[in-house]
């Protein structure tokens, strides 16, 4: 196989060759901001979005890598049609973006920021799992950042309380990831996904923004309720509300959207894949082209 490309520092290069400094802030302190997209048949799909969202997390942090939305472009896109051509179908990509302040300079001049981009195949044959048994969920005790700490738009890759949270998690309900909530027991996010209920009388209902990341994704699936004439409502959520949804869906980039059919060990609604998550699926279909659940069945594996 020809070697996976990557971008380091202005350069295009092996894959292999990719390594942080031990003196970088985003090893020492996790000041790392990053974005992760998925292709569709090797199509990068809303990548200006992720880097508004990218532009935003560097602006609260205070760096700049000095590269326009054009150049963003024009490297992930070069990566992808690369990367994406050694690929055996039905596979598409995975596309990191990620920055971090800089190692230290040797002499009195300011860090030069460290700017990478790489992919990796996605991993079908989990998401496979996801769409026909879904992911059980529990709520721990390990609480989301809160804003006093960071703001809930920064995206960045501080993330010991998902590690710490799925650890609980999966200590109580084998199998499961956690669900969190706020410092006032409000629901915000599972870990690394956005969480949308469906209620009796209501429709689909998230998490208000100023509650949790703003998900790209989550954006896509309120389109998409939207066009298929689901009510999309934003409130804050208590557990209580999560314990009587007929359906509780997870949505985040790669998978893009799939359900949780468990809840501290009891099922969600019947227990089985609802029919509203079945429409969102099909209304994905129509809008990337591809269907998420033939592509991963399809998958002849994650390599």
């Amino acid at each position: 196989m020809t070697s996976q490309l990557a971008y380091w520092n202005g350069q295009f290069v092996d894959r292999s060759q990719l390594a942080v400094s031990v003196d970088d802030p985003g090893f020492v302190l996790g000041v790392t901001v990053s974005e992760r997209l998925r292709s569709f048949g090797g199509r990068l799909f809303r990548l200006p979005q992720h880097l508004r969202r990218l532009a935003r997390s560097l602006r609260i942090i205070g760096v700049d890598p000095g590269l326009t939305d054009q150049q963003w472009t024009e490297i992930a896109e070069r990566l992808v049609a690369h990367n994406v051509a050694q690929l055996a179908p039905p596979q598409d990509l995975g596309l990191v973006l990620f920055v971090t302040p800089g190692p230290p300079a040797a002499d009195w001049r300011p860090p030069r920021p460290t700017v990478c981009l790489y992919t990796d195949p996605l991993p079908l044959s989990q998401f496979a799992r996801l769409y026909q048994h879904g992911q059980p969920l529990a709520v721990v005790q390990v609480r989301q950042v809160p804003a006093a700490c960071w703001p809930s738009e920064l995206k960045c890759r501080s993330r010991m309380h998902y590690y710490l949270a799925d650890r609980e998690a999966a200590d109580r309900f084998p199998g499961s990831r956690a669900l969190l909530l706020d410092l006032d027991g409000m629901v915000t996010e599972a870990s690394t996904a956005n969480v949308l209920v469906l209620l009796p009388d209501e429709g689909l209902v998230s998490p208000p923004v100023t509650r949790i990341l703003p998900g790209v994704t989550l954006e896509v699936n309120a389109e998409l309720a939207a066009r298929l004439g689901i009510p999309f409502v934003r409130r804050d959520l208590t557990v209580d509300d999560l314990r009587r949804a007929e359906e509780l869906l997870l949505c985040s980039t790669s998978p893009c959207l799939w359900p949780a059919l468990q809840l501290d060990g009891r099922p969600v609604g019947t227990g089985q894949p609802g029919p509203v998550f079945q429409r969102l699926l099909a209304a994905w279909r129509e809008l990337v082209g591809v269907d998420l659940v033939a592509q991963a069945a399809g998958s002849p594996g994650d390599g």
